[in-house]
């Protein structure tokens, strides 16, 4: 098998299960409120990670980090996993599935804007015209092709995903500028977002109660797949491939997967704005990409 066959199988179970999520959350927040989902998806992740660094036998550099370090996983856990997923989950109840799950894809475009605000990038015609396109998507999505009225369905809703993709942006940032390995960045993320969500599980659930098994089983589902085993797949597709660009943009194709998914398990009909409002926001993104390159490749 050629090692870019090889690179393209994974990745692309990587983008199927990314593209899975939005059904998932939308049928398991049937069974289980926000908080409860967001934490047996990350002691999911937090098992299945911690065993992927076992069989490498890498664990023991875990322990070798600096005060700062653990600090600055402590910081981005509380930015990614924690309020971004309780923004997020919190927003997919008050919104149909289509609309919350497309608008989040926004993230890419808020990257390119918090990068230039906080690392100081120069935002030049191209990225604004990205922005203004991906933004006329996202209105397209919300109004439902009202755009005379700009009447939003949920307002508070929207909101709450604009905030939730913020974030996860800024998560990106913080991230990209850790050098450390990914699978231990990874993993204390997923400890320290678990720590924070103990406190919140005693509030908001007292008694502590079982949840019901489908709830369970759902959030299981999202911290196996979405969580954990896409991450890895991804990481192994980058490193066998010899063409990142390639591989990159199949992540494109997984918003199209998403709503293909949620018309079949969750039988919402797909609107034909939401369609045409996604279009927009991936032009944007890819458009906003290729100034990134060009100015890197400078």
């Amino acid at each position: 098998m050629r090692r870019e066959t090889k690179a393209l199988l994974p990745a692309f179970a990587a983008v199927l299960c990314w593209s899975t999520i939005g059904s998932a959350f939308r049928l398991t927040l049937n069974y289980l409120p926000p908080h409860q989902l967001i934490f047996y998806s990350i002691i999911t992740s937090l098992f299945f990670t911690a065993v992927v660094i076992l069989s490498m036998g890498t664990w023991r550099i875990l322990f070798s980090y600096t005060a700062k370090q653990y600090l600055s996983s402590a910081l981005i856990a509380l930015i990614n996993p924690f309020i971004y997923y309780l923004l997020l989950l919190n927003a997919y109840n008050m919104l149909p599935t289509q609309v919350a799950g497309t608008i989040n894809y926004i993230w890419p475009i808020l990257l390119v804007l918090l990068s230039a605000l906080i690392l100081k990038q120069k935002i030049g015609f191209r990225t604004i015209a990205a922005f203004l396109i991906s933004f006329f998507g996202l209105v397209l999505i919300v109004t439902r092709g009202q755009l005379r009225t700009l009447q939003f369905s949920n307002p508070i809703g929207v909101a709450l995903i604009l905030c939730g993709s913020s974030l996860f942006a800024l998560y990106w940032i913080f991230h990209l500028k850790d050098k450390r390995d990914e699978a231990h960045k990874l993993i204390l993320t997923y400890f320290f977002a678990a720590l924070y969500l103990i406190p919140v599980q005693f509030i908001l659930n007292p008694g502590w109660t079982i949840p019901p098994i489908k709830g369970l089983a759902g959030a299981i589902y999202i911290g196996f797949f979405e969580m954990g085993l896409a991450f890895f797949l991804w990481l192994k597709a980058l490193k066998l491939t010899t063409h990142t660009a390639k591989i990159s943009n199949l992540v494109f194709l997984s918003p199209f997967i998403s709503l293909f998914f949620i018309s079949i398990f969750v039988g919402e009909a797909i609107a034909f704005t939401t369609f045409a409002g996604l279009i927009l926001i991936v032009v944007g993104i890819i458009l906003s990409n290729t100034k990134t390159k060009n100015t890197k490749a400078a």
